[in-house]
C-alpha cells in the first residue's frame, strides 16, 4: 500500500484547502519567481518580441520532475502576456469533442495549459496536431455515409503543455512545439529564498537559519519546501509562540520523519528494502514496485528523480542500483 508523504511532489488535489494555500503562494510574475533563471531569460525574450510584434506566443513545452513549478510558471507567462488562460490536464480530455469544446472558447492570444500533457488519447492529439499547426479546427458530423468534415477556424492561441516524460510524447506533438525548455532541481540559497517569501505570505515568522535548515530537508523542490513550512509552522504555533527558528523547526521535522537529506521513511524503506533483498546487485523497476507496494509509473515520478540527483541510486541497463552513498547514509540514520 502506498504511503501518505510529506515529501510528495505530487499535489493533493483532495484537500482544498491545501490546494487554495498552495495557490496563494505561488507567483505571479518573473519578478516574484526564485529560481530558474536561465528558463526565464528565454521566455521574457520570446515574451518581449512577440508583445512588440502583437503576435501570440509560439507553443511552449515545459518538462520535468513534479512539483518544481511548470504550472506556476505557465500562470506567469499569461500574467507577463497580459493574457487568460484556461487549464486543463491530459486525463481530463477524454473525446476529441471535449478538446474542441474548449478550442472554440479561447480567443486571440489566450493560453491553453494542458499538464501531463503525455497522457492524451490518441484520438485527441491527433485534433491538437492541426489546431497547435495551421490554427484550424476539422471535426466530423453526422455518421455514416452522411457524415461530412468541417473545418473551422481557431483563434491564435498558444498550448503550453507540461510533463514529466517527455519520452513518453509522440514525436509529432512534440515537433509542434517551438520551446521546449527542462525545469532543473532548485538550488538550496532559492529554496530558502521561497521558504522565506511563504512564510511572509503566511503572515508567519522564520529566521534565515531555519528557513536554511528547511532548504536542506526539501529535496530541492518548491513544492515541498511550502509543504513543509506549514507543518513547521503548525509545530511552532502550537508548541511554541508561532517563530520559527531552527529548534523549532529540527523538532518538527524530526516528527515528521525526514531526515537531513529529505528523505523521509517510504525513501528509506524503498532503499532498505533494495539492499536487503538485493545488495549491490541492480533491481528491475517492476520489482522494486513489488517491494514497496507502488506502481511504476509513481518510482519513476516521485522516488528516482531525487534519489538520482543525489546520487543514492544509479541506473544500469539491467536495473536500478543503491549506491554506496546511500549505503552510508543508511548506516548513519540506523545508528545515529
Amino acid at each position: 500500500m502506498a504511503i501518505e508523504r510529506i515529501v510528495d511532489t505530487s499535489a493533493h488535489d483532495n484537500d482544498v484547502v491545501e490546494q487554495q494555500i498552495e495557490v496563494s503562494l505561488r507567483p505571479q510574475t518573473f519578478t516574484e519567481y526564485v529560481g530558474q533563471d536561465r528558463l526565464k531569460r528565454n521566455l521574457e525574450l520570446a515574451i518581449e518580441a512577440a508583445k512588440k510584434r502583437g503576435e501570440s506566443l509560439d507553443h511552449i513545452l515545459l518538462y520535468g520532475p513534479p512539483g518544481l513549478g511548470k504550472t506556476t510558471m505557465a500562470t506567469v507567462i499569461a500574467n507577463e502576456m497580459g493574457t487568460n488562460i484556461r487549464v486543463t490536464s491530459g486525463p481530463a480530455i477524454e473525446k476529441a469533442g471535449d478538446l474542441a469544446s474548449i478550442l472554440t472558447n479561447l480567443a486571440d492570444g489566450d493560453i491553453l495549459f494542458i499538464d501531463e500533457i503525455h497522457r492524451l488519447g490518441r484520438a485527441v492529439e491527433e485534433v491538437l496536431y492541426s489546431a497547435m499547426e495551421d490554427y484550424k479546427l476539422d471535426i466530423v458530423i453526422g455518421k455514416g455515409p452522411a457524415a461530412r468534415s468541417v473545418r473551422l477556424d481557431l483563434p491564435r492561441f498558444t498550448v503550453i503543455g507540461a510533463t514529466t516524460r517527455t519520452g513518453s510524447l509522440a514525436a509529432p506533438l512534440r515537433d509542434r512545439f517551438g520551446h521546449i525548455y527542462r525545469l532543473e532541481f532548485y538550488t538550496p540559497d532559492n529554496i530558502a529564498r521561497i521558504v522565506t517569501r511563504s512564510a511572509r505570505i503566511l503572515q508567519s515568522q522564520i529566521d534565515r537559519p531555519a528557513a536554511d535548515l528547511l532548504s536542506t530537508r526539501a529535496r530541492l523542490t518548491p513544492r515541498i519546501a511550502n509543504r513543509l513550512l506549514r507543518r513547521v509552522r503548525d509545530y511552532a504555533d502550537v508548541n511554541g509562540d508561532g517563530i520559527i527558528d531552527v529548534k523549532t523547526a529540527t523538532n518538527a521535522l524530526e516528527l515528521l520523519e525526514v531526515d537531513e537529506l529529505g528523505l523521509d521513511p517510504a525513501d528509506r524503506q524503498l532503499l532498505g528494502a533494495m539492499l536487503e533483498n538485493y545488495g549491490d546487485n541492480p533491481v528491475g523497476l517492476t520489482t522494486i514496485a513489488a517491494l514497496t507496494g507502488d506502481e511504476t509509473s509513481t518510482i519513476e515520478d516521485f522516488y528516482e528523480p531525487y534519489l538520482l540527483q543525489i546520487g543514492f541510486i544509479e541506473r544500469t541497463p539491467r536495473g536500478r542500483r543503491v549506491t554506496h552513498k546511500a549505503r552510508r547514509h543508511l548506516h548513519k540514520e540506523n545508528n545515529g
